[in-house]
């Protein structure tokens, strides 16, 4: 398995390749609008064709370049179930499983920050959290149906319950972060350590964050497949 972390600097945005190098097929995982040449251009140097765009959820922060990708490769755009996307080629829902040769992505439900969220489950050996948890914190959950309560629900019972070895990359990092294991965010995210879901709940709805600078456009945007 070929596994790739790409940065979006401006945006402090995870995109994932991943492929498998016998079939050199591939997926990217939450891929961007303005980093889709360099996506291509890593595509066309390691010989890979682009076979699905996954999103972990609808993105407020910035547009999804899955559109546009698929426009130039012809991939599939998966998205998870209950998304309100209008373009999707295809939904994961919870636990279901897409495989691309030796890859294996199972889809794990992880409401919270939005009403429909997934993270995906790499090979057992990793997983993709998207913005239900970061390294040291996690989503926000104020907007787009979220709710601190089932965030909490998502992390504590999906997420913290995998093997602890389990690496988590997510899908935003602020701090200079890559990578984690469940067991560090368990012991160590003070977003979680010493709160109980009630405490979870009040720290969560008093955060008073300004809204994402690109939510009015990304929002719409995302809905239909990042074409503006």
């Amino acid at each position: 398995m070929l596994f790739r972390q790409l940065f979006d600097e401006e945006l402090s945005t995870y995109t994932y390749l991943i492929a498998d190098r016998s079939l050199k097929q591939a997926l990217l995982v939450d891929p961007v609008l303005e980093q889709v040449e360099r996506d291509r251009k890593l595509l066309y140097e390691l010989q890979l064709t682009l076979k699905y765009c996954l999103e972990t959820h609808i993105h407020a922060d910035h547009i999804t370049g899955t559109g546009k990708l698929r426009g130039i490769t012809g991939c599939l755009v998966i998205v998870p179930e209950n998304a309100p996307v209008n373009c999707a080629d295809g939904f994961l829902r919870d636990r279901e499983v897409l495989k691309l040769g030796d890859v294996i992505i199972e889809a794990i439900a992880t409401p919270g920050h939005t009403d429909s969220h997934s993270a995906y489950l790499v090979n057992n050996k990793a997983v993709l959290t998207g913005d239900a948890l970061f390294i040291r914190g996690c989503g926000r959950t104020d907007f787009q149906g979220g709710n601190a309560g089932v965030l909490y629900d998502s992390v504590t019972q999906r997420l913290f319950t995998l093997p602890d070895e389990t690496l988590v990359y997510p899908a935003h990092d602020y701090n200079g972060h890559s990578v984690s294991t469940i067991r560090e965010e368990k012991q160590y995210n003070p977003r979680f350590l010493g709160r109980d879901r009630p405490q979870f709940i009040t720290f969560m709805n008093n955060l008073n964050l300004p809204d994402p600078k690109k939510m009015i456009k990304a929002v719409p945007a995302n809905q239909k497949c990042g074409n503006i």
